[in-house]
């Protein structure tokens, strides 16, 4: 039998606050998916999970989460 704790099942059934993409550097940026952050219920912070953990140059930028760019994303790859 497989154990979930309750703070994770909560994570997962809620909508993430924010998207996390690498975006890389220069004239044509490119913006890769690569995580979610969910706020705490005291809303003094969030919950950073990656999937991806870029190498090299870049940066992490955290956005709104938006269902129908996530949607947009995933059937342009």
């Amino acid at each position: 039998m497989k154990r979930t704790n309750q703070k994770q099942q909560n994570q997962e059934a809620k909508a993430p606050a924010l998207i996390a993409y690498h975006v890389t550097e220069g004239d044509k940026a490119h913006w890769t998916k690569i995580g979610a952050a969910w706020d705490h219920k005291d809303e003094r912070g969030f919950t950073l999970q990656l999937d991806l953990v870029p190498v090299g140059g870049g940066r992490i930028v955290l956005r709104e989460y938006d269902p129908k760019m996530i949607e947009e994303e995933e059937s342009a790859a």
